[in-house]
């Protein structure tokens, strides 16, 4: 016959401990409903601690002890929620020239347009001057430009884009990794939404004998990557593809200014003298 004298004091030791961590995990744990089945709780007599690990999904991570006779209580909480946060934070490409962010046409800007190019531009500029034509014109510039940056050939723009421009581009490149740069190529058949925002008529008067005129045009782009592909595998494309979920980090914008000058006498082609490409994905998650 075993006579074990010291069981009873253990075991009130344990229910003490028990009562001691029921109560440190209400006061620690006040806004997260853990049951008890969920503890896993170990006892080992001979070192006299108590370890217990409680699963939770909330930021706060850390240790509680609770010291009760020679037994011991450790808390550990295990939580993800710092990984999640750190791979939600999302790095914005940087804009390649500061230049406001034009998404949507202005009804006063468009129609102060369409008097502009039919009372001002084709009267006294150009006769043959079509917006639409210049529209299908600004898409093909687009694409070369893209291309050319996506590419790292900024030499092979010269010409084409204005010289301050190029040099303020150049600066935003060097700060882009290789696949923040590829982002920037646009094919033309992928822009589904384009307009001019903006058309404006300039005068320098500096020389009296030569007046100087410009035509400035703002167009702005719409692009979802991949969007020729779609129409060739014959997939479906919705009218609200802006407002849909899954093509959000397919859709960029794209804001492009030309200029041409129109002074007497003067031979001038159109070139781009602002180059902005964003995602509007980057600032709806702000």
């Amino acid at each position: 016959m075993f006579v074990v004298k010291n069981t009873t004091v253990k075991f009130k030791q344990f229910s003490r401990c028990l009562g001691s961590f029921s109560r440190l995990s209400i006061a620690q744990v006040t806004n997260n409903s853990v049951s008890a089945s969920s503890a896993l709780c170990t006892n080992r007599f001979l070192g006299g601690s108590l370890w217990c690990a409680v699963p939770k999904t909330t930021s706060v991570t850390g240790h509680a002890d609770a010291s009760c006779g020679q037994n011991k209580v450790h808390v550990r909480w295990i939580s993800t929620d710092e990984q999640q946060s750190s791979h939600q934070s999302k790095r914005k490409r940087p804009m390649l020239m500061d230049f406001p962010h034009l998404v949507w046409p202005s009804v006063i800007k468009t129609i102060r347009n369409w008097i502009m190019v039919h009372f001002i531009i084709r009267p006294y500029f150009d006769r043959e001057f079509s917006l639409p034509d210049f529209v299908q014109g600004a898409k093909q510039a687009l694409q070369i430009v893209s291309s050319s940056l996506a590419g790292g050939e900024v030499k092979q723009l010269q010409g084409l884009v204005d010289r301050v421009a190029l040099n303020d581009i150049k600066q935003s490149l060097s700060k882009m990794s290789v696949a923040e740069r590829y982002d920037i190529q646009v094919d033309k058949a992928d822009v589904y939404f384009s307009f001019p925002y903006q058309v404006g008529v300039m005068f320098d008067e500096s020389d009296d004998d030569n007046q100087k005129r410009f035509v400035e045009i703002t167009m702005v782009f719409h692009v979802l990557r991949d969007l020729k592909g779609m129409i060739e595998r014959g997939e479906s494309v919705p009218l609200n593809v802006g407002a849909l979920p899954e093509f959000r980090d397919k859709i960029s914008i794209c804001n492009y200014r030309f200029i041409k000058e129109f002074t007497k006498g003067v031979e001038s082609d159109w070139t781009v003298n602002v180059v902005n490409h964003f995602k509007p994905s980057d600032y709806i998650e702000e």
